[in-house]
């Protein structure tokens, strides 16, 4: 059994360059998110991506993996900031999301830093979105603040 599902679906219509889609998730909170190929490789414009929504995913699945292994080693953290930089490129033609470059500054009362850096490389391995991306690049640059 598994632990969540969760659900997401796109209506798409008109070819890939002047068409245009539609997100619409299972929980509500993604409501006619509009999609254009444009605006995944140009100008944004107010429409999102798959590699913005993936962005997401990512901080928002690493900030609780790190939140977890902190607590497992009985700290608190006051503040986690993460954010999450996809990158879609080119490769052998295809466009492919090559790399996701993590950002994290967190204030920690109670921790050094060489064994926040140590709990980071923890969490790394926790976050079930980073080992979804697992053929790509991750990188996680932490640094922690003073309160």
């Amino acid at each position: 059994m598994s632990i969540a599902d969760r659900t997401a679906e796109t209506v798409w219509t008109g070819n890939l360059a002047q068409g245009a889609g539609s997100i619409n998730s299972g929980s509500g909170a993604l409501k006619d998110q509009s999609v254009t190929w444009a605006a995944r490789t140009e100008t944004p414009g107010g429409k999102t991506s798959p590699e913005e929504l993936a962005a997401a995913a990512h901080s928002s699945c690493y900030s609780m993996a790190l939140a977890l292994s902190l607590g497992e080693h009985k700290l608190t953290p006051e503040r986690l900031h993460v954010s999450s930089t996809v990158t879609l490129d080119a490769v052998d033609g295809l466009p492919t999301i090559v790399s996701s470059a993590l950002t994290v500054k967190a204030v920690v009362p109670g921790v050094d830093a060489a064994t926040f850096q140590s709990i980071v490389d923890e969490a790394s391995a926790l976050c079930p979105v980073s080992r979804l991306f697992a053929g790509a690049s991750i990188t996680v640059d932490a640094t922690l603040e003073s309160a």
